[in-house]
């Protein structure tokens, strides 16, 4: 139950920064669902694999590119669903940060379990 109310306040936030940021479009509620539902799945299987890929970079920069590696799973998520679209990689940076910021406003308020 805990995991569907996460993917729904993710989706809340995919559609609140839709509306502020101008280079960031999503068509419907629903299309901002399947967007959590795509980003979810893609930060569980494509991002462990890109941080092993590129751990000589992540190393050097001090993990900031790991920021990078997060908007690539925004870009991602923007490839495969139809009703979501960024317009380049540095609006999927902001938006991959207000993203996470919002995430854990919202994941915060959700009473813990015991």
């Amino acid at each position: 139950m805990k995991l569907i109310i996460k993917l729904l306040l993710t989706a809340l936030a995919v559609v609140v920064l839709s509306e502020i940021l101008s280079g960031v479009a999503v068509e419907s509620y629903g299309s901002a669902v399947i967007v959590a539902i795509v980003i979810a799945l893609l930060r569980l299987i494509v991002k462990p694999i890109l941080i092993i890929l590129t751990l000589p970079v992540t190393i050097l920069t001090f993990g900031l590119f790991l920021l990078i590696i997060n908007a690539i799973i925004i870009l991602m998520a923007g490839y495969f669903v139809g009703g979501f679209e960024v317009a380049s990689i540095w609006w999927a940076l902001l938006f991959s940060l207000l993203l996470s910021l919002f995430q854990s406003v919202l994941f915060s308020l959700l009473p813990e379990e015991k």
